[in-house]
């Protein structure tokens, strides 16, 4: 595919996924097969992954926030069945982690939402990082555990848990999807020696907004939802390279990469493909 594809439409396919198009629409747009497009995502997209993977380690960053966000793969899981593969299908979460000042995302995690892959997550998390932080998390109970497992002592770590409105539970179909009103936030000291007036997730809880409207997989309420798990890994794993390395972030000014000091300079689109 690489040796017939040329190099220039191979760019235009990618830059048109890592900023949300669908892949039906990449091929109206670029005359470029579905299936050829879907192949070269897959493998950008795994490429990419081992290229942060190489590349995020021995980071020098302070402030860390962490959640994870849900997908499917295939359909939901209350739509499984018996015979499913419910390791491949169903409900699938991507746990992420964002520097709150260089905007960073060193680590992410595809997987389940349970203490299993909580402690993966914090582990890859640790084994990126060469000083001590501070981690900010909502309320989830699997993150005590598995960043005690991922950090031992060596770790400032708060909670911050919001409690939302219900006023919206009563307006049926027309409010479910209506964001709901905070009526109170509370911050908890669980591990180390947290400044609490920084522990927050709105950094992180922006970026999946961000996330979803990059990913097309993650779209809501749409038909573009990953059929298969590799696939769903290799379009997150393209999105955060994107992310991270590509994409002018207006708050910095410059890449997340750049300002964390993993690059030095701006990456073109051209530069993930080149990495197949």
């Amino acid at each position: 595919m690489a040796n017939i594809l040329p190099l220039e439409k191979q760019t235009l396919a990618i830059h048109a996924l890592a900023e949300g198009n669908s892949i039906r629409s990449i091929e109206r747009m670029t005359g470029v097969h579905r299936d050829t497009i879907m192949r070269l995502g897959v493998k950008v997209g795994t490429a990419c992954a081992e290229m942060m993977d190489s590349k995020m380690r021995d980071l020098e960053i302070n402030d860390i926030e962490v959640d994870e966000i849900w997908g499917f793969i295939g359909k939901k899981k209350a739509n499984l069945k018996p015979e499913d593969n419910r390791a491949e299908l169903g409900d699938v979460w991507t746990w992420i982690a964002m520097d709150k000042k260089t905007k960073l995302i060193p680590s992410h995690v595809v997987g389940k939402r349970d203490k299993y892959h909580a402690t993966i997550f914090m582990q890859d998390l640790a084994s990126r990082l060469k000083n001590r932080v501070q981690i900010s998390s909502d309320g989830l109970d699997s993150y005590v555990d598995a960043i005690e497992r991922g950090f031992g002592s060596e770790v400032d770590y708060g909670q911050i848990v919001k409690t939302y409105s219900v006023e919206n539970l009563s307006k049926g179909n027309a409010g479910r999807y209506s964001p709901a009103e905070v009526v109170k936030v509370e911050k908890t000291s669980v591990y180390g020696s947290p400044v609490m007036s920084t522990v927050s997730t709105s950094h992180i809880e922006k970026q999946n907004h961000t996330l979803r409207m990059h990913c097309r997989r993650l779209t809501r309420l749409t038909n573009a939802f990953s059929k298969k798990l590799d696939n769903f890994k290799a379009a997150v794993a393209l999105n955060f390279a994107y992310y991270n390395f590509v994409k002018n972030h207006g708050s910095i000014r410059c890449t997340p990469a750049m300002a964390a000091g993993v690059a030095n300079d701006f990456w073109k689109v051209e530069d993930l493909v080149r990495l197949v």
